[in-house]
């Protein structure tokens, strides 16, 4: 006896490929109808008839369904693809800006104590001086700098070409400048002397003025002014060799 209704699960025949493609289709679909917002697709369009248009492949669509399917197709893929790698070529290429160096903070504890010892040469005759820091509260593993300073290049004191500064820098205390006469340094061999003693924490610096030539004498009066010319500069202020605090 046969019968239509009441057959058992499984029982029908194998489905064609035409009948797997139309079901994968259709669960794609209401996949895509319970997913995909379609007032959010900048393709998706509805035309004056009541169809469903898409704006990038071109195609004409019965229904939102309909499109849903296309949009999974490989035609619509491969046309967002390309869109894709069109506009990657078109947009301007953009230089990131290098990162922002944020300086160091760190709190200051006040000035060194220092120690400055005016010397000179019998045989040359040159002018040297010797810089003794103390640093006895000096940050680990740091070890002071130095540096000479056009007196133009500082802000502090009103530029004066006569003299150049000579700053000395270590943490955490602040950074001290010396004001020297603005005469050429000797660096050579035995007259640029600097060490750092790491038990004692004192910073020793000693360095030497260049021969200045002095200009002819054209009478007996002029000696004695010509002889305390140096003096005379080291002396224009009350302690040239007070320290001046220098922000950092």
């Amino acid at each position: 006896m046969d019968r239509d209704w009441g057959g058992k699960t499984g029982g029908g025949g194998v489905a064609s490929s035409e009948q797997t493609e139309v079901s994968r289709r259709e669960r794609l679909r209401q996949l895509a109808l319970e997913t995909i917002d379609l007032k959010k697709d900048p393709y998706f369009m509805r035309n004056h008839l009541g169809g469903y248009e898409c704006k990038l492949c071109l195609t004409l669509h019965t229904n939102e369904g309909n499109y849903l399917a296309h949009t999974q197709g490989r035609r619509h893929q491969m046309n967002l693809a390309r869109r894709a790698a069109r506009e990657a070529k078109e947009k301007p290429q953009t230089v990131a800006p290098p990162p922002k160096i944020v300086p160091k903070k760190t709190i200051k504890i006040g000035r060194p104590g220092y120690r400055i010892i005016k010397q000179r040469d019998p045989e040359t005759d040159q002018l040297s001086l010797l810089f003794q820091i103390q640093y006895p509260e000096i940050a680990e593993d740091v070890q002071p700098r130095h540096r000479f300073m056009s007196s133009f290049e500082q802000k502090v004191e009103r530029p004066d070409p006569k003299y150049q500064f000579l700053l000395f820098a270590a943490e955490p205390y602040e950074t001290i400048a010396f004001k020297i006469p603005n005469w050429e340094i000797e660096k050579s061999e035995g007259n640029y002397y600097l060490h750092w003693d790491k038990d004692n924490k004192t910073f020793t610096l000693q360095i030497y003025f260049k021969p200045r030539s002095q200009p002819p004498v054209k009478n007996q009066q002029e000696i004695p002014s010509q002889q305390a010319s140096v003096g005379n500069l080291m002396k224009q202020q009350r302690d040239p060799f007070a320290p001046i605090a220098f922000g950092t």
